[in-house]
């Protein structure tokens, strides 16, 4: 191998590592309510958010909480425009579909030009009244 070819290697490889940890920027939610994520029951707390790509290019979001050890991972739909509430508002957010009960994680944006992504959920009843919740996200460091 010539000298420029390894050189060339290294940049590329260097340039990919850099774009994965943008696209891996961690978000801090307080999420002061019992939700489920992905069909997986989280208690009330301090969440650190991340949005990763699978191999094969799936963003894949993670939810860490530390106080109570729960961990959950939800693969992404297709990205989508955000509504325009959310652009006007600026800031990032996860968005709940709540019932009677229990809320759920079906979207995220996490702002400025990304798109937004929505999660599989299961469906409230016909007749139970359903809200949905908006939790603002901020920037958290990924300790």
């Amino acid at each position: 191998m010539t000298n420029f070819t390894t050189r060339m290697m290294i940049a590329a490889a260097t340039l990919a590592v850099a774009a994965g940890a943008a696209s891996a920027q961690t978000l801090k939610a307080e999420i002061p309510f019992t939700f489920r994520a992905n069909g997986r029951l989280m208690t009330a707390g301090t969440y650190r958010v991340t949005l990763n790509r699978a191999a094969t290019g799936v963003p894949i979001l993670y939810l860490l909480n530390h106080e109570g050890n729960r961990a959950a991972m939800a693969m992404a739909r297709t990205p989508h425009d955000p509504p325009k509430a959310w652009k006007a508002a600026g800031s990032a957010v996860l968005s709940f579909e709540c019932g009677a009960k229990l809320c759920s994680l079906v979207g995220l944006w996490r702002g400025d030009q990304e798109p937004a992504y929505s999660f599989a959920a299961p469906k409230p009843g016909n007749d139970e009244p359903t809200r949905v919740a908006l939790i603002a996200l901020r920037p958290g460091n990924s300790d």
